[in-house]
């Protein structure tokens, strides 16, 4: 039986603020409400990233999520 660290790093995700200037309430999206923002793709990336048990799972939630850019530098949750 192998012990795992509770203690895991991600490091681009490491120092990113995701508070937000209105005391907690997210920010309107833009004309289109069904439109998911770059900001807002970003932000479940560090969710995802945060609460992972390990950089395989955070991997395959991300994919799962369609968090993750495609061949076209965009994730499918943005299209």
């Amino acid at each position: 039986m192998s012990s795992t660290s509770g203690t895991h790093r991600l490091t681009p995700f490491e120092s990113l603020d995701l508070r937000t200037s209105s005391g907690g309430v997210p920010a309107q999206r833009g004309a289109d409400p069904l439109r998911v923002s770059a900001d807002q793709v970003q932000r479940a990336r560090v969710v995802v990233a945060r609460n992972a048990v390990d950089q395989e799972d955070c991997r395959r939630l991300l994919d799962m999520l369609g968090l993750i850019d495609g061949p076209d530098g965009v994730p499918p949750v943005s299209r």
